[in-house]
């Protein structure tokens, strides 16, 4: 077992994951990130080294000292021209993708993997938080911080000391009998083709919407990307798929695999659905019918049962984290969890950081102020989004500030995100935000906002943002929108919102 786990891009936040979970198993753990963020601070604070600046002189003595003691895990969203990559090539260094050492990881073990092109994150931690609740021992690599588990790693006592030596071979433990049967929760995300390095027991679809063009080329090459992921589902497992996504993925599940379509209504015929939905405040009450039966997945007979769980309540709203939901408890059915055990974890769920966060809440229920922040950045993310925050406030003027997410993206999804971001009153944009990508040709936020019907848009920058709202109050609900550096507004906003509706 190799000592030292080197990390490029170590702040992202599936990368994050993994090198907390190599720290708790006692690997000596560095990385390398482009940005010192707040997520990085409380890396370095759980004894993590990292730099921000990209000359091999910064690789930890350690690392440049042990080739052969040294694995490196990498994000693809390190630039190919990257130096520190570079030198790592040269000098024979065992240098692995995320999604590689995830799949390593999982070999040999139950593994619950969430897919969709949205939806994958909060469905996941659900997941997790549902049998951890319910004191069902699992692993989970999260792509968002839990705010239940306070951090995208669930890593139980019991598994220790798993080591990653060969792409075909299995993890090992000097207590692998004790573990092997431990489930693993795993954000599957098809950037990259990264979800196919898993093997699942069971599977979530969440969404199987047009995205990553950037990688993928076409809609349809992406979904052939679907169904090789679902083709993996191991003999006798479980496909629970949203009733929206290709027909063809749910098709491409391996005979003797359980499909399972999950939705809001009956309507569609999806064998998993919630009836009375109700909103009151920030709580969704439903009721969820679907499959029950005995706590094991080898039992065909489960899925000829029916069952209606009455009064679950989340406190996470929007009608489409009811929808998350549904897949989620699905799964904690099949690992035994008893209505009273579903009912109590469902209650107790606090969702994912920006996952639909409010951050303020002022007013009175009949006035109310609110300002909440989401990672939303995929044209139908916004719509449920702003959707479920019409219902919840009916009436009163939404102001949304989006900051679209590459150059590629942005480009290929302009008047999807054009018609979402018109279900609001006031519409601000901020430049895109281009990660990994270089700009293209003609592709601004002009290019969006152009297409926008909303009564009031703008393009502005941070700074006029951060003024707007303390001089312009024009609006009831504030929302902040995207997966770039937008969130670096978030607690300044806060704190202008707290001194105007608070104490204002």
């Amino acid at each position: 077992m190799k000592s030292n786990v080197f990390f490029l891009g170590i702040g992202g936040i599936g990368m994050s994951a993994l090198a907390r979970w190599f720290r708790a198993n006692g690997h000596v753990v560095s990385g390398y990130d482009k940005t010192r963020t707040p997520l990085t601070d409380a890396l370095t604070a759980e004894g993590i080294t990292i730099h921000y600046d990209d000359a091999v002189e910064s690789i930890p003595v350690a690392v440049r000292e042990n080739p052969a003691d040294t694995l490196v895990v990498l994000t693809p969203a390190i630039p190919k021209d990257h130096r520190e990559w570079a030198w790592l090539r040269e000098w024979g260094y065992d240098i692995r993708k995320r999604s590689q050492v995830l799949g390593v990881l999982t070999a040999g073990r139950p593994t619950i993997a969430v897919a969709g092109t949205h939806g994958k994150t909060t469905t996941s931690s659900m997941v997790a938080h549902l049998l951890h609740h319910a004191g069902v021992p699992c692993a989970a690599f999260l792509g968002g911080i839990s705010v239940n588990l306070g951090s995208n790693l669930l890593l139980p006592e019991s598994i220790k000391n798993l080591s990653v030596e060969s792409d075909n071979q299995a993890a090992e433990t000097s207590n692998e009998t004790a573990t092997e049967n431990i489930p693993v929760v795993v954000e599957a995300d098809e950037y990259d083709r990264s979800f196919l390095t898993l093997f699942p027991t069971v599977a979530i679809v969440t969404s199987t919407d047009a995205d990553h063009l950037d990688i993928y080329g076409d809609a349809e090459t992406l979904l052939e990307s679907f169904r090789q992921f679902v083709g993996q589902i191991q003999p006798g497992g479980t496909l629970i798929i949203n009733h929206t996504a290709d027909a063809s993925v749910a098709a491409a599940a391996p005979a003797g695999v359980r499909v399972l379509r999950y939705g809001l209504s009956p309507e569609q015929g999806p064998e998993l659905y919630a009836t009375n939905i109700t909103a009151e405040g920030h709580l969704f009450r439903f009721d969820m019918h679907g499959p029950t039966g005995p706590a094991t997945l080898n039992e065909p007979e489960r899925t000829k049962l029916t069952a209606k769980i009455e009064g679950l309540e989340l406190a996470v709203p929007g009608f489409h984290n009811v929808e998350n939901m549904l897949a989620a408890a699905c799964v904690a059915r099949l690992y035994g969890l008893s209505d009273e055990q579903l009912r109590a974890a469902v209650a107790a769920y606090r969702g994912v950081k920006r996952r639909f966060e409010f951050i303020v809440t002022a007013g009175t229920p009949e006035q109310p102020k609110v300002y909440v922040d989401d990672y939303a950045h995929h044209p139908r993310e916004i719509e449920a989004f702003l959707q479920s925050l019409r219902a919840l406030y009916p009436g009163r003027r939404l102001r949304v500030v989006f900051q679209p997410h590459l150059y590629s993206r942005t480009r290929d999804f302009a008047p999807g995100f054009a018609e979402s971001l018109s279900l609001a009153d006031e519409v601000v944009l901020l430049d895109i935000y281009p990660a990994r990508e270089q700009p293209l040709p003609g592709v601004t936020s002009e290019l969006i906002l152009s297409q926008i019907t909303a009564p009031v848009k703008s393009l502005q920058t941070k700074a006029e943002i951060l003024q707007n709202a303390e001089t312009n109050p024009n609006f009831d609900v504030l929302a902040t929108v995207g997966a770039g550096d937008i969130d670096q507004l978030v607690p300044q906003l806060k704190n202008i919102l707290n001194i105007r509706w608070l104490n204002g």
